[in-house]
């Protein structure tokens, strides 16, 4: 299985000598490489890699910054010659990072643990092209925090203005998108929009009670109750009859 993958980093050095480190791994193919992050960016949108080796300080925007400008985020492995920025790198849940200058034993553990990733999510059903599928990830953002997430581990969208809360774990990070936006970009299997100012993933419902004016009220595997409008109940109780 051939592995198409992005260098991103300012150092034209740094990306040759991870070109030839690499030349030890055949079925990843380098198919483009960037020096900065907007250029990055139009490379991922172009290419649609599988995974990005990714400098995290850069002229410019940010290893960060760059992430937080895609719509979903490919697999990520951090190179990096700043070690405070190793720990930011796993609250983010990347993949792994790797240390400048690299080694090829420490490379070749990070390329491990992304076919180790890939095997796990390989048999997730893809959806249509522009849908996000359940497997895939998302990158979070929240003042300093950041995130990568699993779109199955997010419970609830909750609209707060031009913002959206994203309810996963004990988090609740804000994102600039509306409800709108991300209502056309999800899966409408696995999300649904229970009212104006929710969409809740199904997958985590714990129960279901009638509610006020012929509505439904569901309460979440994480505690929060959400009310389902009048209308949305017409639609959930036929989306949910066997």
């Amino acid at each position: 299985m051939s592995i198409k993958a992005i260098i991103i980093d300012d150092e034209r050095l740094a990306r040759n000598e991870l070109r030839k480190l690499l030349a030890e791994h055949p079925d990843i193919q380098i198919i483009d490489e960037a020096s900065n992050a907007e250029e990055g960016v139009e490379k991922i949108e172009q290419h649609k890699p599988d995974l990005i080796f990714l400098d995290i300080q850069m002229p410019g925007k940010s290893g960060f910054e760059l992430l937080e400008e895609l719509e979903k985020a490919p697999h990520v492995i951090f190179t990096t010659a700043y070690d405070e920025f190793a720990l930011k790198a796993f609250e983010v849940n990347a993949l792994d990072y790797v240390l400048k200058p690299i080694e090829p034993k420490r490379l070749a553990d990070a390329v491990h643990k992304f076919h180790d990733e890939v095997e796990k999510t390989s048999s997730s059903p893809s959806g249509q092209r522009g849908t996000l599928t359940e497997s895939d990830q998302v990158f979070v953002k929240d003042g300093e925090r950041c995130w990568f997430v699993k779109l199955n581990e997010i419970r609830l969208f909750e609209s707060v203005g031009n913002y959206a809360k994203v309810f996963f774990g004990n988090n609740k990070p804000l994102i600039l998108k509306s409800l709108n936006a991300l209502e056309e970009r999800l899966d409408e299997k696995v999300f649904f929009r229970a009212n104006r100012k929710h969409i809740i993933n199904l997958r985590w419902i714990e129960k279901v009670e009638p509610y006020f004016n012929g509505g439904l009220l569901l309460e979440l595997k994480g505690g929060e109750k959400i009310e389902v409008s009048r209308r949305q109940t017409v639609k959930f109780k036929e989306m949910m009859s066997l």
